[in-house]
């Protein structure tokens, strides 16, 4: 009986926590539309201050990594391309003469 008890504490713990959270819903929920449209741009303005920005070098040696990588694959890409044709295609239809 001992076992059960703290877990009916915390039930009860949890349940104000969801009364809680229902009461703030219904709250947000008879808010106009403009209100929640304001409160959501107050929100995005806090969300965009929190975010590191790449300074101009960053963000220029992070632009080069990525055309380099993407020119690199496009190649690897190209190249099994044409050695697959050569493969599939020409050494087919030459074992079909």
């Amino acid at each position: 009986m001992e076992e059960v008890l703290p877990a009916v504490q915390q039930a009860r713990g949890a349940q104000g926590i969801e009364v809680a959270v229902a009461t703030e819903a219904l709250v947000e929920s008879r808010k106009g539309i403009v209100a929640r449209f304001m409160d959501f741009l107050r929100e995005v303005r806090g969300e965009i201050q929190k975010v590191t920005w790449p300074t101009r070098v960053e963000l220029r040696k992070a632009t080069i990594v990525i055309v380099i990588f993407v020119a690199i694959l496009s190649l690897i890409i190209g190249l099994l391309d044409a050695l697959l044709q050569l493969i599939f295609v020409t050494g087919v239809a030459n074992l079909f003469r």
